[in-house]
């Protein structure tokens, strides 16, 4: 009788254990579960690779922190009212972070969140103070902080006159409605002023109106054309590059992406990088218990220039000459050849 009990006791004993160590290893196997939304503003190279790498990131930490994100995406292509759409279908459906690729989607998202407090990280605001997304770069002070492309207008126009001394007149193509474009114009036409270089303005809010202000520039007899991060004109730059090529005219642009579609030189920031920095941002404040209202914004070095195999080849131009003209501007020099996206 006695053996018997001991018997039951012990099996019993032996399948407690077995439960909790069940119990154990099913708490151990799961992860803790997020919910982002992620809204595009347009449909480009530039901001589809900072997209791209945030999504790559994501899942490399996911990976390694046994942890998971549902991410909802969608794209405004450059429409108002579509973005609202779509920022309102993510706090419909309870997100714990919402990302804003470009200005126009991080300035609505801060907009829609003042009440709510969903944190908002943005990727890609050139200009985060001037638009009054956050206080300082360093202590945002609200909802929202992220990553900026700023861009150092006054190199890539050193690069303009190094490549040609002489050069008398330069076209500034962009459009008005772009906040990533206000500062950089206004700081072109500064330096152009100070060098007693002429310039043409042309502006465009679509593909076909670019398409216009370009052969307008050419028109005009431009020697060289600037662009900013501007991502009215990204959209159309497979559109008019070889326009500004068979003219002979140098393209300089703000990002390598302008570069990867066409135009002569990007001069600006890495985009994948800034995408990678971008995820990280997210998974702080989502896992790592960042405050987001004193977490500052990320800039990074401008210093890459960008420059197409294809269309210096067109050109007749030398990449020795330009990598000796260029030199002394740019932290590096790389060359790409025209593509409508970046290779993985």
């Amino acid at each position: 009788m006695k053996k018997t009990l001991i018997f039951i006791i012990s099996l019993t004993l032996c399948l407690l254990l077995a439960g909790c160590s069940g119990n154990n290893n099913q708490e151990n196997s799961e992860t803790d579960t997020v919910k982002i939304g992620i809204c595009n503003y347009v449909d480009d190279a530039s901001l589809n690779q900072i997209v791209d790498n945030i999504n790559k990131r994501l899942d490399e930490l996911n990976k390694q922190n046994n942890t998971e994100i549902e991410v909802l995406y969608d794209n405004a292509n450059a429409d108002a009212n579509v973005m609202r759409q779509i920022i309102a279908n993510f706090i419909s459906k309870d997100v714990d972070l919402m990302v804003g690729i470009a200005t126009p989607v991080a300035m609505d998202m801060q907009a829609a969140t003042e009440d709510n407090e969903i944190p908002v990280i943005f990727a890609a605001v050139s200009d985060p103070l001037a638009v009054g997304l956050v206080d300082t770069l360093e202590n945002p002070g609200h909802n929202i902080t992220g990553t900026s492309d700023y861009l150092n207008t006054a190199a890539i126009m050193n690069l303009i006159v190094a490549q040609n001394p002489e050069i008398k007149k330069v076209g500034l193509l962009y459009d008005a409605g772009q906040d990533a474009s206000t500062n950089p114009i206004k700081d072109a036409k500064a330096f152009l002023e100070s060098k007693n270089i002429a310039y043409v303005e042309k502006t465009g809010t679509n593909v076909d109106e670019i398409k216009l202000a370009v052969s307008s520039l050419v028109a005009e007899g431009v020697e060289a054309i600037f662009t900013p991060t501007d991502n009215t004109v990204m959209t159309a730059e497979l559109s008019i590059y070889e326009q500004i090529a068979q003219a002979g005219i140098l393209h300089y642009c703000g990002a390598d992406s302008f570069a990867l579609n066409g135009a002569f030189l990007g001069f600006g920031v890495d985009y994948a990088n800034l995408g990678r920095e971008t995820a990280d941002m997210i998974y702080d404040v989502l896992f790592n218990n960042k405050e987001i209202s004193s977490y500052g914004v990320k800039t990074f070095d401008n210093g890459t220039a960008t420059i197409n195999e294809d269309i210096i080849a067109q050109l007749g131009l030398k990449l020795e000459d330009l990598e000796t003209a260029f030199g002394p501007f740019c932290t590096k020099i790389q060359t790409i050849k025209t593509a409508e996206e970046f290779s993985e």
